[in-house]
């Protein structure tokens, strides 16, 4: 498994499923149907009925049965598809969602499993207490508690096996249940009502829905089972359907042989209704202690691959050690005692409930998701063999979100926010995997939509944004262009990052291991963009074929960003290149750079302007960019303008006041007088103590070679701080980019 960046690796051990491994049977079915027939089916299936009716019992059993059937077409949807690991839910999602949903599921999933070994060790408690009064739940509670916890070190076999007996129990008592007569007092019957004092409907749920999250039990045996994508989808169905017979038929036979308050009351009720009581007290024994069983079987197993994928804090790694043959999570194990005794401590049945069902409905809503998404982008490497529609997978993530606001809106947000803390922790921690997810083709559609809904609509001025491409050469040697590039996007346009390289050099390894130490470079220097290299004989061949083929779409990079020529010997060709980028349409930054300032303080930036046009709009919307940029913030960007009188400084002032109002840039007017003197001279005396420059470059025009202008403006420049010298090339009218109306 990977290692998360930064730190050192985690346990890379990998479990996979045996060919001596468990059956359908033992390892799903089994663990699934006594964990749905369990204790809140003989301890508050009749409080159920007492509160809410026969009807209403009949509603809530199969709205619980429905979301856990969606889910489970999506968890045999995604378990036909991929070889099913230690970790069950856990290991889906992250092998769909990505490491970081994954873990942020996979840690409150261990935390409900945990909890529902007390949950199902405090009802054995408290039935144990009704029948012998004298004891104390609380230390029965913790006894039994640290009994299951030994057979599963012992073995999960062993575990597996000792449940054969607890299934024969079960059955025992149901058929005792149901040859068995009233219990006393007047039956409710079919259209009864519930007691006077009733629980809400959705309270009454959140305590019943754990019931039917037996589904987990099967799932989170994954690494044991031998043929997991065969057998979680069988024994899961099966599972499902055995348990949602006998739910909605006990409310029958409860609701027509005892009133209403005795159901509320009596948490033994069925004991008195049974031909042998006795088979009840079995039964329930028996549920509680295979159901505890079954989630201390799964909650180590959902830690350990957390574990093992470097999830976990690295001090934790230990977690995901596997002890003997059968690769046990027996560290796993006495961690997950521990937090169920915590709970078993404080522990109440109607308080761990709905905690346990908030959880459960997280993880159901979050597999529905990953399987929904699967089949929705139409990923060709989903190819499961048990197909399910994604709008079916999509109902039941909406039936968990729904039901979980009208159990407790509050509950709920409190829940979301946890994954959410949990997603963006482990987001932060950089986690790395080999395998890829479906975020990847999520990304790939809406990319798709994106880019052809850009092509059908018409180019608007106002929704114009800087895509750069940064001819730096080797980044680590002029980052200040990379720099500049990224204050300019503002992280909404496309920066890439590209530099030619002679053919001979490189092939296409070499290509991509250049890029990627680049893409790297950047990204711990917290740009974000593309990098490319391409070879060519020459770098201004290069440079032409980044121009002609780079680019997809509506997304090929509108602007060029490179640094200014200083050898002599390299002008014609350079020149040459510039004379290509306009008349492609491309519009030109060339940064003529100081190396021993830099961008000095960052405090100012001097605009040379001279008019809406040409240039000046473009020159306008970069001073604006670098402005509001963070690397800029709270600079002072004068736009000055260079008029021949005083009396023609007054027009160009009020003039000037107005475009800068009118554009809302924040930009300060500054109208200078020449008096005769000549530009250069003026350009020296203003611009001295600015930290950028920016200038306009006239267009190539082909009455004269562009490289004598070239060398002309490369020298009367010379002695200035860091210079941008900005060519409007795009057939876009910046004009319009800056005001909100387009002018007449």
């Amino acid at each position: 498994m990977p290692p998360n960046r930064g730190s050192p690796s985690p346990v890379t051990t990998v479990t996979t499923a045996s060919p001596t491994g468990l059956g359908t049977f033992a390892g799903v079915f089994t663990p699934s149907i006594l964990t749905i027939l369990g204790v809140i089916m003989y301890l508050r299936f009749g409080w159920v009925v007492g509160n809410v009716g026969l009807l209403g019992t009949l509603a809530i059993v199969t709205l619980s049965t429905s979301i856990t059937f969606l889910t489970a077409l999506s968890v045999a949807a995604i378990a036909t598809d991929q070889r099913v690991r230690t970790g069950g839910a856990y290991y889906m999602i992250s092998r769909s969602l990505g490491l970081e949903t994954g873990g942020a599921v996979g840690i409150p999933l261990f935390l409900a499993q945990g909890l529902s070994v007390a949950l199902y060790t405090v009802g054995f408690a408290e039935s144990v207490v009704g029948v012998f009064p004298s004891l104390s739940a609380r230390w029965v509670g913790i006894s039994v508690t640290a009994g299951v916890a030994l057979l599963a070190l012992i073995s999960a076999r062993a575990a597996i096996r000792s449940q054969y007996l607890i299934m024969a129990a079960i059955a025992l008592s149901l058929l005792s249940l149901v040859a068995g007569g009233g219990a006393g007092g007047e039956p409710m019957g079919v259209g009864g009502a519930p007691v006077a004092d009733s629980a809400p409907f959705w309270q009454v749920f959140a305590v019943f829905f754990p019931a039917v999250t037996g589904i987990m039990a099967g799932v989170n045996m994954s690494g044991d089972l031998k043929k997991p994508g065969v057998s979680i989808p069988r024994g899961t169905f099966a599972a499902i359907g055995t348990g949602y017979a006998i739910y909605m038929l006990l409310p029958i036979v409860l609701a027509t042989r005892a009133s209403a308050e005795a159901l509320v009351s009596d948490p033994l009720i069925m004991r008195r209704m049974a031909v042998w009581g006795d088979a009840i007290l079995l039964g329930v024994w028996g549920a509680t202690l295979s159901s505890a069983v079954g989630s201390i079987l799964g909650a180590p197993r959902v830690l350990q691959a957390l574990a093992r994928d470097g999830v976990l804090p690295q001090g934790l790694a230990w977690l995901g050690r596997g002890s003997g043959p059968e690769d046990e999570p027996r560290l796993g194990t006495l961690l997950t005692l521990a937090l169920a005794l915590v709970a078993v401590w404080f522990g109440d049945l109607n308080l761990i409930a709905p905690v346990l069902t908030m959880f459960f409905l997280t993880t159901y809503g979050v597999l529905n998701v990953a399987a929904g998404l699967e089949r929705f982008i139409g990923s060709p490497s989903f190819r499961p063999r048990f197909r399910v529609h994604w709008a079916f997978s999509l109902l039941g993530a909406l039936g968990c979100v729904w039901v979980m606001l009208l159990i407790n809106a509050l509950a709920t947000a409190v829940a979301a926010a946890l994954v959410l803390i949990f997603f963006l922790w482990l987001e932060r921690r950089g986690l790395e995997a080999t395998w890829g997810d479906v975020r990847r083709g999520i990304w790939m559609a809406l990319t798709r939509a994106g880019l052809l809904r850009l092509t059908r609509e018409s180019d608007d001025p106002r929704n114009w944004r800087p895509h750069i491409l940064v001819l730096s050469g080797a980044p680590q040697r002029r980052w200040h262009l990379v720099e500049l590039a990224d204050a300019l996007s503002h992280s909404r346009g496309l920066i890439t990052v590209s530099t030619v390289v002679p053919e001979e050099a490189v092939d296409t390894a070499r290509r991509r291991t250049l890029e990627s130490n680049i893409q790297e470079f950047m990204g711990k220097r917290g740009v974000q963009g593309l990098t490319r290299v391409m070879p060519a004989p020459t770098y201004l061949v290069g440079a032409k074929r980044l121009v002609e083929a780079y680019g997809l779409g509506p997304l090929a990079p509108n602007t060029f960003l490179l640094g200014a020529s200083q050898q002599a010997e390299d002008r014609d060709a350079y020149c040459a290149l510039l004379e290509h980028l306009y008349l492609h349409r491309r519009n030109v930054v060339v940064v003529r750079d100081d190396e021993t300032e830099g961008f000095r303080s960052r405090g100012r930036i001097d605009i040379w302007w001279g008019g809406l046009k040409g240039n000046g709009s473009l020159l306008m919307i970069l001073g604006y960019l670098l402005r509001t940029s963070l690397p800029w913030r709270g600079a002072e960007v004068r736009l000055k303008m260079v008029v021949p009188t005083e009396k023609a400084a007054e027009g160009a002032r009020s003039n000037l006041d107005g475009v800068a109002a009118a554009t809302r840039t924040g930009l300060r007017p500054q109208v200078l007088v020449s008096g005769g003197r000549p530009f250069q001279e003026i350009l020296r005396e203003s611009s001295t103590g600015a930290d950028l420059v920016l200038m306009g470059m006239r267009a190539p025009t082909g009455d004269e070679r562009y490289v004598e202008y070239y060398q002309r403006l490369q020298r009367e420049t010379r002695g200035l701080p860091m210079t941008l010298f900005v060519l409007a090339a795009e057939e876009v009218a910046f004009r319009d980019v800056l005001f909100r109306e387009p002018e007449d």
